[in-house]
């Protein structure tokens, strides 16, 4: 299950809903639904609109800001992912970052994060590798793994020719078996949810539809796309497709559950403010 947290909560809602505005009202009802209080919720969008991962865009209203929009557009090529894939010859993209610190624990956790969403494993120490089969080559994967914050002394180059032991080597650094299982069961779940949501409240649509839609797309953000035969091609075709389609749906849901609470709010008005609000701090 997602962390609580509301500063998390809030900006995987603003990346779910792909780059429209969100108001403070609505960022307040959300995290509710997650046990988060009125009052720690405010206090969330006023520290993040101050780190710069937030901006206003019109009085109570959000997006998200210039610290956190590339990342986000990173995060948002789930929903093309295929289109990335070319195929593959047999050789293999290496990154090489034995020479980069790891004493910088904001840049060590970039440069994992980095690698873990192009999909790169670590062959030996300080060298990771994945199949060169993404759309661009190499040049593509170091401009992407640059965007995705790696240091630029990072080295990225093509390797090949790797005699049978580090062929056979390299070829299991994934559990494809055991991708294409998740690939499976994760489009099973999300179907048979979408099965039974039309009886669920709308809030516990929301928050369920909320929750198994970001680990799904979570799944699909770091999977590290490999080509046949290492992994089943059609299944996590299949599987995307399924999280696409859940995607649509928790996006109703969550229209639904917003014009609901707008249309009780006025109802709230007369309660007291709360000691410490979005717009005192701003």
């Amino acid at each position: 299950m997602m962390s609580t947290n509301p500063r998390h909560l809030i900006l995987n809602l603003l990346l779910s809903i792909g780059g429209e505005p969100l108001t403070a009202r609505d960022a307040v009802a959300s995290c509710t639904l997650f046990g988060v209080r009125e009052n720690s919720a405010r206090v969330a969008l006023a520290r993040l609109l101050a780190a710069g991962l937030i901006e206003a865009v019109g009085r109570g209203a959000y997006r998200l800001g210039p610290n956190a929009a590339e990342f986000a557009a990173e995060v948002a090529t789930w929903r093309r992912a295929e289109q990335r894939v070319c195929e593959w010859n047999g050789a293999w993209i290496a990154v090489h970052v034995g020479g980069l610190g790891r004493i910088d624990r904001v840049a060590l956790r970039s440069r994992e994060r980095a690698l873990g969403m192009l999909g790169l494993r670590e062959f030996d120490r300080g060298l990771h590798l994945r199949p060169d089969n993404l759309v661009g080559g190499v040049a593509a994967v170091g401009e992407r793994l640059l965007k995705l914050g790696i240091e630029r002394d990072a080295v990225v180059f093509v390797a090949k020719d790797f005699d049978p032991a580090r062929e056979q080597r390299a070829r299991a650094l994934w559990d494809g078996k055991a991708l294409t299982r998740r690939y499976r069961k994760t489009s099973r779940r999300l179907e048979d949810w979408l099965a039974r949501a039309g009886s669920l409240p709308t809030e516990t649509a929301a928050r369920e539809s909320f929750l198994l839609g970001n680990d799904a797309i979570r799944e699909l953000v770091f999977d590290p796309l490999l080509p046949a035969p290492l992994v089943d091609v059609p299944a996590r075709r299949a599987f995307a497709d399924a999280v696409r389609h859940f995607d649509a749906a928790g996006h109703a849901i969550w229209s639904r559950f917003f014009e609901q609470g707008r249309s009780r709010r006025p109802a709230l008005r007369a309660r007291p403010a709360p000691t410490t609000t979005l717009e005192a701090t701003t």
